[in-house]
């Protein structure tokens, strides 16, 4: 069974795009218990995100009651690309997210045929939604506020791209453009508004990026290119080569390609990220011992970082972040390679915002870009 928040993510999709109407499409459509149904609706229902009004047409019992999404007068597109996939999803004018998908890309096709399906994935949905604004989040170096694509290593045919006015041609509304690591970084704090403190950010999935959160702030550098972590020159590293053109990067080593690379050299099915994921979990010895070194390597490379910024707390997130033996092993390096009195009282976690950490700081960008549109 689906855990609760990916049932409400998948009933907030069915019901932006139309495809469910009622508690018994949802039911049918989930295949799920009517009780369980019951208890997401009654979720939404009191977060005042969807509405229960009117009655449809009886199918031999009682005439239903139609769920609507509350947020009609217009929403926000947001979108984090991969090298292979994008997850893409619709907020409402307060940053919450109503419905979120998963797409295949290519990030390799180039910008037009990358944003053609981004563009039909917000129709599909959100069909008859007013686009009020649009954020997209990229694996490489931005040139904020600009929106241009800075010699991006894993994104061939995109360096010098200016993304922000191609997509403000495209969709006609406010365009906001930024690195996946910081869109997520920014996510990751608004739901963290409670704790406070400065933050180091790691996103760790097929590449791996980084970001400081300080004073509720995040710190860009001069052009906008900071935290770029995934091409610190670790220990260790076989002096392999990467995509940078460099040798021996953090990126080699540590993140979901070069794991997915290393086991499939050893004749393990392992072929992306997501499979090193379902072998770590499925326990496989070999795998483990390799997701566990790659996080040590990660907590090598951060450890310079914590012992030069002094932070309240690194919070390790993408996909990476939910193998406990990833983040355990950073962990573990971290308390062992920096100084007694930086580590006192630093949190060392996994993401709480989870996969929709970039989605979340995307919206909140857009939103203060566009303050005219929020209600």
């Amino acid at each position: 069974m689906s855990d609760p928040a990916t049932l409400r993510e998948q009933a907030l999709s069915l019901l932006a795009s139309g495809r469910a109407t009622s508690r018994a499409d949802l039911v049918e459509t989930l295949q799920v218990a009517p009780s369980t149904v019951s208890s997401v609706v009654r979720r939404l229902l009191e977060d005042g995100v969807i509405l229960e009004e009117g009655v449809g047409v009886s199918t031999g019992g009682r005439r239903p009651k139609i769920l609507r999404l509350r947020h009609s007068g217009g929403v926000y597109g947001v979108a984090e690309l991969g090298a292979g996939h994008a997850r893409i999803g619709l907020c409402s004018t307060d940053g919450s997210l109503l419905a979120v998908e998963e797409s295949v890309i290519d990030i390799g096709a180039g910008p037009s045929p990358v944003f053609d399906e981004v563009s039909a994935a917000f129709a599909r949905i959100g069909p008859g939604q007013d686009l009020l604004g649009v954020g997209i989040a990229l694996p490489g170096p931005v040139e904020y506020p600009f929106g241009r694509l800075i010699g991006p290593a894993r994104m061939p045919g995109w360096s010098g791209y200016d993304a922000q006015s191609d997509l403000h041609d495209r969709f006609g509304v406010t365009v906001v453009v930024d690195n996946d690591a910081k869109a997520a970084a920014i996510g990751e704090h608004v739901v963290r508004q409670a704790d406070g403190g400065d933050m180091i950010y790691v996103k760790a999935g097929t590449g791996i990026g980084g970001c400081l959160v300080s004073g509720g702030q995040i710190y860009r550098g001069g052009r906008g290119l900071s935290g770029d972590v995934t091409h610190v020159r670790v220990a260790d590293s076989g002096e392999r080569e990467c995509s940078c053109g460099g040798r021996g990067c953090l990126e080699t080593v540590a993140s979901g390609a070069a794991l997915a690379r290393d086991l499939a050299g050893r004749g393990l099915p392992v072929t992306s990220t997501r499979d090193v994921i379902s072998a770590t979990v499925n326990a496989d010895p070999a795998v483990v011992t390799t997701v566990r070194h790659a996080g040590r390597l990660l907590g090598v490379a951060l450890s310079g970082l914590v012992n030069f910024l002094n932070p309240d707390r690194v919070v390790i997130g993408g996909a990476l972040s939910s193998l406990d033996v990833y983040v355990a092993a950073a962990r573990g390096m971290l308390y062992e390679r920096c100084l007694a009195s930086m580590t006192q009282s630093l949190t060392i976690e996994a993401s709480l915002a989870g996969p929709d950490a970039a989605l979340l700081g995307l919206a909140h960008l857009v939103r203060a870009a566009t303050p005219q549109k929020v209600a």
